[in-house]
């Protein structure tokens, strides 16, 4: 009991107050009291007292009499977590008002405003207190507070209760077994509070928002929470008690405003103290902050402030101007900001303020928002897009053939897939919103028609693909522009100056090269050379040496495509002006490249000029039970060595072009699926060998780098031997993760949810990274990569790269860079920054 009442202390400038204990809100009190600001008398009361009470422990009388020590006095009890973002149970307010109250209220405020102050208390208390029915407390009109006691009275056997003292312990019980409860428990947790978070309580003298002259409270802040620009927002309203509302009760603007009467001009005195007030609050608290104020006959009363809330955009304004202020470091704005939020600034947004018709929720595989007409096929978007028509491109799931309606739409939307599904990361390349894993979808081809819980919706119909939410909406939502402004880019510019790994972007084509050097992206750290091999221009090549059975045939096919290979090259390299570019050599099995329906298979016979049975014998033999642990990377380039001849030459005759025109080019060229030593061997003999014909035949010398793309647990495991032959080692965590988890990570999104859910995985592994076991493989094939060759530059370049905890990882494991979508370039930037910055504070600890 004397713990107990230890624990309950007053907040004064002086008080041993702490927000692990005693919760933000009690700390933040103490913070204005400090300020000198007009805040009524509070007490805070600790974690383990409210543990104490909800156990059934009471509160010793003596420990509550200094807040009951005084005539009339009134308080209300608020939550006070370690997080605002926690909650808690829901404010009480008037507690200690009884009928003696209730008389010298009513002779000093008005009956009517007492009354409603009385009413307000019974009402929550017989609800959220004594867990009465609701309906039965629902009493208006001028006989509502009898009425409302002679309920309680009735359903309790009792009167209401009198005693203040009893009145405040049944409270803070109630309030401490409202936080155990499962349903607060579960929601806590979803914000990311721990278990057992415990909960302080803060009790603080009533500000009556009634009395004469101008009495009323509101709530005032200095920002706009979508924007973040410097703006007075919020609200006041006058005569108004809690829930209930007496005398001459009126909203008025804070500013100026010709729609109606403004606090400004009602009290310019009362409206110059809140702004006063504000600006004292932010340079103190080093915060943006949202005032809760009452009014009484003239005097402010600062009963509550809390962070403002705040959109993606506005956290960013909001962290470079505290900083250019001189409130924060440059270092503390760049903490402030939670990298996965920049994501939201590169693309245009839902405007949160307008409402949202739901049709469908799945993962955000990709963020922005965009509207446009359901399309089913490539085809289709193709034609819209010639139309100028925005289109959105709806698919069971992506294959390769559909990059061409990818490029024509303006989202994709797919009812399975996960994080790192083909839909996902083709459309983070692109910069396209993207949701997949929609598994609620009916996708009806045949007669072009979306189904969805009961609704139905036809190609060409309106729909807005919201991919940093998950959710796909009806019809034409409003939308924000990107928030590509001065704020951003600084922001930005101080995570690089803190250090931190380097960030490179997944880069496929000239336009995602532009993307990646806009974005400030340290070089090209994976180009994926098969995407270039879709083309309706290089396709008809590509088949013919498919099907063609001699090495010279394949080698005849493929000079059709060297010149279009040398020029993607070219501008590549041209675009990132000597910056390092990584090329992955071709990787995919041969079959994506051709039909599988009778249609198409008839065409390919037509232009290959053969009988359909051959056509089809052909590509059934290609065919593979699991073609993504069959004939595809390193395999392909040894048993179809043609087709790495033919990259090498083009990648070399490109450096070439590329350094006579600018900055000297030195090349990566990345092997796939390595799982042998000498694997690397075969293909680094012939690619020296490309080398050698070229700088003969072009008189000129160049150097390349050769490296491997470690995407097979025994690449990880034997990372000493493959390093005696590379330049580099890049973690291809895709597929890593795939092999190490014996999962498809087309697939995973089915049933990862419920994984997730039941704690199998703490998080899906394809979004971020399994520093447990995937991690391990990492750190092994790192060391026994330096061990061979201590100048060996390590990598991360799957989709990984561009998630922040899997970047503090890789920073820590001492890794050279990560590489990500164009469009997740500034995420890694931020997040890399952030991890050093962290790695200092630790170090200087």
């Amino acid at each position: 009991m004397m713990q107990q009442a230890n624990d309950i202390k007053e907040i004064t400038p002086s008080a041993a107050i702490d927000a692990i204990s005693y919760g933000w809100r009690a700390k933040c009190l103490q913070r204005l009291v400090r300020m000198e600001l007009p805040v009524p008398k509070s007490w805070a009361i600790g974690a383990e007292t409210v543990q104490a009470i909800a156990a059934g422990h009471g509160v010793p009388r003596d420990a509550l009499s200094a807040i009951f020590g005084r005539e009339d006095a009134l308080v209300s009890v608020r939550p006070s977590a370690q997080s605002p973002d926690w909650g808690g149970p829901g404010t009480v307010l008037n507690v200690g008002i009884n009928d003696v109250t209730h008389k010298r209220l009513a002779k000093r405020i008005g009956q009517e405003n007492a009354d409603a102050i009385y009413l307000s208390f019974v009402q929550s208390y017989a609800i959220h207190i004594a867990r009465l029915d609701p309906d039965m407390f629902a009493q208006h009109g001028p006989n509502a507070l009898g009425d409302a006691l002679r309920c309680y009275r009735d359903e309790m056997d009792e009167e209401f209760p009198q005693d203040p003292y009893r009145q405040l312990a049944e409270v803070l019980r109630s309030m401490a077994r409202a936080w155990d409860g499962p349903t607060a428990r579960l929601l806590r947790q979803a914000k990311g509070a721990p278990q057992d978070a415990p909960l302080g309580l803060v009790v603080q003298d009533m500000a009556l928002a009634m009395g004469s002259g101008i009495s009323g409270s509101g709530s005032i802040q200095f920002v706009d929470s979508v924007t973040g620009t410097p703006r007075v927002t919020g609200r006041f309203r006058g005569q108004h008690h809690g829930a209930a509302v007496g005398t001459g009760a009126e909203t008025l603007y804070l500013t100026r405003d010709s729609r109606g009467p403004s606090l400004e001009d009602a009290a310019p005195e009362v409206f110059a103290d809140l702004v006063r007030f504000g600006v004292a609050a932010r340079e103190r608290l080093r915060e943006e902050m949202q005032i809760e104020f009452v009014v009484t006959e003239g005097q402010i009363s600062i009963i509550d402030a809390v962070r403002v809330q705040r959109s993606s955009r506005a956290s960013v304004r909001i962290a470079v101007a505290l900083a250019d202020d001189g409130i924060i470091p440059h270092s503390e704005a760049v903490m402030r900001v939670d990298p996965r939020s920049l994501g939201d600034l590169l693309h245009h947004q839902v405007d949160p303020r307008s409402p949202r018709d739901v049709l469908v929720r799945g993962i955000n595989a990709s963020p922005g928002a965009a509207t446009g007409r359901i399309v089913f096929n490539s085809a289709a978007a193709q034609a819209f897009a010639a139309r100028g028509e925005a289109c959105v491109l709806v698919r069971r799931e992506t294959v390769p053939e559909d990059i061409r309606g990818m490029h024509a739409s303006v989202a994709v939307l797919t009812e399975r897939g996960g994080t790192t599904s083909h839909a996902a990361v083709i459309a983070r390349g692109l910069g396209r919103p993207c949701i997949v894993g929609a598994s609620d979808l009916v996708i009806d081809n045949r007669n072009r028609q979306l189904l969805c819980k009961g609704r139905t919706f036809q190609e060409g119909d309106m729909i807005t693909v919201d991919g940093s939410s998950g959710e796909a909406l009806v019809g034409e939502a409003t939308l924000l522009e990107p928030a590509l402004d001065d704020s951003f880019t600084r922001l930005l510019d101080w995570a690089d100056a803190a250090g931190g790994i380097g960030v490179r972007a997944n880069a496929d084509t000239p336009a995602d090269a532009r993307t990646a050097r806009r974005f400030n992206a340290q070089g090209i750290g994976l180009c994926r050379t098969e995407h270039m091999f879709f083309d309706t221009d290089r396709l008809p090549a590509m088949r013919e040496m498919i099907f063609a059975d001699k090495p010279e045939d394949r080698r005849l096919a493929l000079q059709r495509i060297l010149p279009m290979q040398r020029q993607d090259f070219t501008e590549l390299f041209e675009i990132m002006a000597g910056l390092p570019v990584t090329i992955r050599l071709f990787d995919p099995p041969l079959h994506e490249f051709l039909p599988h329906d009778r249609h198409g298979l008839h065409e390919l016979a037509e232009s290959l000029d053969l009988p359909l049975s051959d056509v089809t014998r052909r590509v059934e033999a290609l065919s593979e039970f699991n073609p993504m642990l069959g004939m595809r990377g390193v395999r392909l380039g040894i048993t179809v060595p043609e087709i790495y001849d033919m990259q090498a030459r083009a990648i070399f005759e490109a450096t070439v072009d590329a350094s006579r025109k600018g900055a000297p080019i030195v090349p990566e060229i990345m092997i796939p699926l390595v799982s042998a030593m000498r694997e690397v061997e075969l293909v680094k003999n012939r690619v020296d060998a490309v080398a050698a014909e070229v700088r003969n035949e072009r008189r000129t010398n160049f150097n390349y780098r050769l490296g491997v793309m470690v995407e097979t647990p025994r690449a990880a495991l034997r990372a000493g031997d493959i390093a005696a032959h590379s330049a580099f080692l890049s973690f291809g965590t895709n597929d890593l993760t795939q092999m190490t988890y014996g999962l498809s990570r087309d697939d995973a999104g089915r049933f990862m949810g419920i994984y997730v859910g039941q704690g199998v995985y703490a998080e899906d592994p394809f979004h971020v990274l399994d520093q447990d076991g995937v991690g391990e493989l990492l750190l092994t094939g790192a060391q026994r990569g330096r061990a061979q060759r201590p100048d060996i530059t390590i990598s991360v370049c799957g989709e990984h790269g561009g998630n922040p905890e899997s970047i503090q990882f890789c920073h820590q494991a001492g890794f050279d860079y990560v590489s990500c979508s164009p469009f997740r370039v500034p995420v890694a930037r931020l997040a890399s920054g952030q991890s050093a910055i962290r790695s200092a504070e630790t170090g200087n600890r």
